[in-house]
């Protein structure tokens, strides 16, 4: 019984485990690479100008005063190639091992770097890998400044996963540092010629704080064209005019200086000369510590500052693991801040000193500015003298408007302004239309900056109320003429009233509100249903009022048809004012309006051909 019992606990027990170590296939890690990590083969220059300005960058933390230069040689032969020289820190054997041939490990968390690792631009330990989206081979040779008595190595790998290290005489490289030679790949030869290999460094490494060329042409080009000292204002408005036109193609209506020390953060930002949709994704260049991350940064502003373009270095954003795009951080969004921060101060300095280039720049980007003025109270007071909007007295400033009308009435649609605009202007009423992006806010928003201001909306009543009423007995005289009318219209859920108002060419206008649209909408989804539905919208009948057809009694056409005895006629002519004041304001026709618009009009062609028989027989 217990040889049972144990044999059975025997069995129960687990394996013992053994480890294993993670096998990696290089040929499909560089397709990753190529294919998704990185959004072109280009970034190989990138990588390279990196490892030899980090390696620079290691030395001089411990030897000052040792010599910064970086060289790329470039030879067009049978097999492109290209050779990366640097005075960098270098490498020993036990180094190479270590750093070049394990993937993911970096040299920048060695022993004796991490502390100064804010220092560097790579970290995620990709390093050289990134070569082999152009290259077929790697050849490294480097000496170690650390080691002045180690000799200088050779590590050779090839995209197939292998590698091989040797040692080499003192005079393979005398001095410490490192050179990285590329042999292309094959149809990869063109990332290698001169032409583009000088295009990618000038790209990349404009702004790198070492001594960098390709052959003998220089790359670097510091300081930076917005820390320069140009002989006055407009020497350095031209220069950075200059500057825009070669990283984005366009000349700038001005430059915004972007200088937000605790971030470490300079540049500019270039203000388009032309108007973009608020819903386009800037692209803006970031540099770090010289090098550029991306050229397409779309989170760094606020999305309300979509009238710039961006270029500046910083050296504490986090680049995300590709080194093409910014990490989403707290960073990120404090410096984001920051930067709208110095937009907003532009404005405001524009605004209160230079309101011809104030003026300039809002005839173009008055959008932004509403964007920004609409969260920002400030922002709307100090802007407020200054944004255009349509009003029924032209395009004015909501502070003007206010100042001459008492009431400040708006739409909230382009189409309600169209409706009223032309009546309201002649009976002395002040609209703005608010149909546009941001407006209507900004109006509701004007008492707050403006005390004692008074804001409505414009309704169909305010405009009734201000049409001048007709003679009792004159409308009296005309009811038959109204009651033919309103008997054609009740189908289509609009009333007829008479008025007498200005301008005198315009027969008829059509009035409604949004309660009365979606009234309307609600009895024509109620007549097309079941029962069951029918029943529920039935329940949700309001008592908004109905649309009107204002028609205008001081309009000649308008006495005339009241003078009809035909009521089918009254009722074919009042369908046709009510299409046409429909077509006046623009607005969207049902197919019940675009039906009634054809029907009237097939019904005039008729009356107005129409034939006595009688006159007929004595021809």
């Amino acid at each position: 019984m217990d040889s049972q019992t144990s044999q059975s606990s025997s069995a129960s027990q687990p394996a013992p485990e053994s480890a294993h170590t993670f096998q990696v296939d290089l040929r499909g890690l560089v397709d990753l690479l190529s294919h998704h990590l990185y959004s072109s083969p280009k970034v190989y220059l990138r990588e390279l100008l990196q490892n030899a300005v980090d390696a620079i960058t290691a030395r001089r933390a411990e030897q000052p005063d040792a010599p910064a230069r970086v060289r790329l040689h470039v030879d067009s032969g049978e097999t492109a190639t290209l050779r990366v020289e640097d005075t960098g820190v270098g490498l020993t054997e036990s180094d190479v091992h270590e750093l070049l041939a394990t993937i993911g490990r970096s040299s920048k968390r060695a022993e004796g770097l991490q502390e100064a690792r804010s220092d560097f631009l790579g970290q995620f330990g990709i390093g050289l890998l990134a070569c082999f989206v152009v290259a077929e081979r790697i050849r490294v040779v480097s000496r170690s400044a650390r080691t002045p008595g180690a000799p200088p190595v050779e590590w050779t790998a090839r995209d197939d996963g292998s590698y091989t290290v040797r040692t080499l005489p003192d005079d393979a490289r005398p001095e410490p540092g490192t050179t990285v030679h590329l042999r292309a790949r094959a149809g990869a030869a063109e990332w290698l010629t001169e032409q583009r290999v000088l295009a990618l460094a000038r790209d990349f490494g404009s702004l790198l704080p070492y001594d960098v060329r390709v052959g003998d042409t220089a790359v670097t080009g510091l300081p930076a064209p917005w820390d320069r000292a140009y002989p006055s204002p407009a020497a350095r408005r031209v220069a950075l005019a200059r500057h825009c036109h070669e990283l984005f193609g366009f000349t700038p209506l001005d430059s915004i200086d972007l200088d937000v020390p605790l971030a470490g953060i300079r540049g500019v930002a270039y203000v388009l000369p032309s108007a973009v949709s608020p819903a386009q994704r800037a692209g803006h260049r970031v540099h770090l510590k010289g090098m550029l991350l991306t050229e397409r940064a779309e989170q760094l502003l606020p999305e309300w500052a979509f009238f710039v373009r961006c270029v500046l270095d910083t050296d504490s954003l986090r680049p995300t693991a590709s080194r093409e795009s910014l990490y989403e951080d707290e960073t990120l969004a404090a410096v984001r801040e920051a930067l709208g921060e110095r937009i907003r101060s532009w404005l405001t300095g524009l605004a209160a000193g230079d309101p011809e280039r104030l003026a300039a720049f809002l005839s173009v980007h008055f959008l932004g500015v509403k964007s920004l003025a609409r969260h920002d109270a400030e922002m709307l007071r100090t802007m407020l003298p200054w944004l255009p909007f349509e009003t029924t007295d032209g395009r004015l400033s909501l502070e003007e408007f206010a100042q001459r009308h008492p009431v400040v009435h708006f739409t909230r649609t382009v189409e309600e302004y169209r409706q009223v605009a032309p009546i309201a202007s002649a009976q002395g009423i002040g609209v703005v239309n608010g149909g546009y992006t941001y407006d209507s806010e900004l109006v509701e928003a004007l008492p707050s900056v403006r005390p004692g201001t008074v804001v409505a909306e414009l309704d169909a009543e305010t405009v009734t109320a201000h049409l001048d009423a007709v003679d009792p007995a004159e409308e009296l005289a005309l009811s038959g003429f109204l009651a033919a009318a309103r008997a054609k219209l009740d189908p289509l859920g609009c009333d007829v009233v008479l008025r007498a108002f200005h301008p005198l060419s315009v027969p008829a206008l059509h009035l409604d509100d949004r309660a009365a649209r979606h009234e309307q909408a609600r009895a024509e989804a109620e007549a097309g249903a079941d029962d069951l539905w029918a029943g529920i919208l039935g329940s949700l009948r309001g008592s908004a009022p109905r649309a009107r057809l204002v028609l205008n009694h001081l309009n000649p056409l308008v006495r005339r048809i009241g003078s009809l005895g035909d009521p089918e006629l009254i009722g074919t002519a009042t369908e046709s004012l009510y299409g046409q004041a429909l077509l006046m304001a623009q607005r969207p026709l049902r197919p019940a309006d675009s039906a009634l618009l054809n029907r009237a009009f097939i019904g005039l062609l008729e009356w107005a051909t129409h034939s006595d028989p009688t006159e007929e027989g004595r021809r």
